[in-house]
């Protein structure tokens, strides 16, 4: 009976709709491990000819990348290396047709659109200026932290360490706008996918609203007891947060003001991403990696010491696990350290498990992992410090931006889906 309801208190309360996507995902799931291909579940009850609605549509494209993607191992030979930062890169994003990659490091400078991905030119500077003058300069006054990309390709968003956003036109380097309000440090960003709507998250503890369209404060919830170092959300009106040495990772439900606390991690959380809607992973510097289902209050797994360990200070301490990415709607994860690699995972056995792929080497702090949303190459941003303090220094590293390509085996042909952008 206390196991029953230990397991209870786990559970978190789902909707109709949530609990039927998670059991038409775990059919899934067990379709892929018989080794079967079959069309994705429609929804009971459409008609004939009627368009698949986009629960369908996620669950037959997480089908189809399930089922048919494998990831080889990259040619060290052909990673490509970009150098123009002076001090470590802190963070960067992909554009949405990924053509082109927007970074920023420590040096306040913003080399924001464009490295372009093909040529790996160098396209726009915007350089920073002196604390205080952020208004007569079009770049920060101080580290860039964290930085998103609307899902149109539209607006650029980046935060610092001086409390401030600023809203960037991608496609032109401009400055538009400048959000003050946040109390502290901005240590994450993230567009809700498919509109304009921001989230920001900060040191002081909260996690702010905002409508860039309309270049309006929206609102502000509270509730972490730490600094908050990581920030996500896709297409639902949430975002989930990673709350530093508070120890819990949070689940904003915007629309109900209401808020899910997981916990799992011993160490301070330092860097969090979605998955797909009901599935997140997150790191921390006590090394651990965790997979997690938004239904569950503690991980569906947790990998310790994921990076191995190192000796400091006479002490065997693990790796900190500085970056995490996922490929949407996908099986595949990697996860960044200063241990000399990028490590690729697969999740497995509907998300229950945990398998290391393979190790791309790399040397300094992975600071920022971004996949391509077409899933052929991934990115890294690579400092001789960790991107919120300067606790060691790797001199051998080089401050870049790295593009690692993927090669992609695939075990069958791939079946037509409709778009379901």
């Amino acid at each position: 009976g206390r196991r029953r309801r230990e397991a209870a208190e786990e559970e978190v309360e789902e909707t109709p709709q949530e609990k039927k996507l998670r059991l038409a995902k775990q059919y899934l799931e067990e379709l892929r491990q018989l080794g079967e291909s079959r069309p994705a579940p429609v929804s009971r009850g459409a008609a004939p000819g009627a368009e698949p609605d986009s629960h369908a549509l996620v669950l037959g494209s997480l089908a189809h990348i399930l089922l048919f993607l494998q990831v080889q191992p990259p040619d060290p030979a052909r990673i490509r290396v970009l150098r123009g930062h002076q001090l470590p890169v802190t963070c960067l994003v992909i554009s949405p047709d990924d053509r082109f990659i927007f970074s920023a490091s420590k040096d306040g400078s913003l080399i924001k659109c464009k490295w372009e991905v093909d040529s790996g030119k160098r396209l726009c500077v915007v350089p920073g200026g002196k604390k205080g003058t952020e208004e007569r300069h079009m770049g920060h006054a101080s580290h860039v932290l964290c930085m998103a990309i609307s899902s149109d390709g539209k607006y650029l968003a980046t935060g610092d360490r001086n409390k401030l956003i600023m809203i960037w036109d991608a496609a032109t380097c401009k400055r538009l706008h400048i959000f003050t309000g946040h109390r502290d440090a901005v240590s994450g960003l993230s567009f809700r996918k498919g509109t304009h709507q921001l989230y920001s998250a900060s040191h002081d503890r909260c996690v702010k609203v905002w409508d860039v369209g309309e270049n309006a404060y929206v609102e502000t919830l509270f509730g972490h007891q730490d600094v908050i170092t990581g920030l996500d959300s896709l297409s639902r009106e949430c975002c989930v947060t990673a709350g530093g040495r508070d120890g819990t990772v949070r689940l904003w439900k915007i629309p109900e003001e209401s808020q899910l606390v997981f916990s799992g991690h011993q160490g301070s959380i330092d860097c969090i991403q979605l998955i797909n809607e009901e599935h997140m992973v997150s790191g921390a510097d006590d090394g651990s990696l965790a997979l997690w289902g938004l239904t569950k209050k503690k991980p569906l797994v947790l990998a310790r010491q994921a990076h191995g360990e190192q000796e400091a200070q006479g002490l065997q301490q693990p790796y900190w696990i500085s970056a995490v990415a996922a490929l949407r709607n996908s099986d595949l994860l990697a996860t960044g350290s200063h241990s000399g690699s990028v490590k690729l995972w697969k999740c497995g056995e509907g998300f229950r498990k945990l398998e290391h792929l393979l190790d791309v080497p790399l040397v300094g702090f992975v600071n920022s992992l971004k996949f391509s949303a077409a899933g052929d190459f991934l990115v890294a941003g690579i400092g001789q410090e960790h991107r919120l303090g300067r606790w060691w220094r790797i001199k051998e590293a080089k401050n870049s931006i790295c593009i690692i390509p993927l090669k992609q085996k695939t075990t069958a042909s791939r079946p037509e889906t409709p778009d379901s952008s």
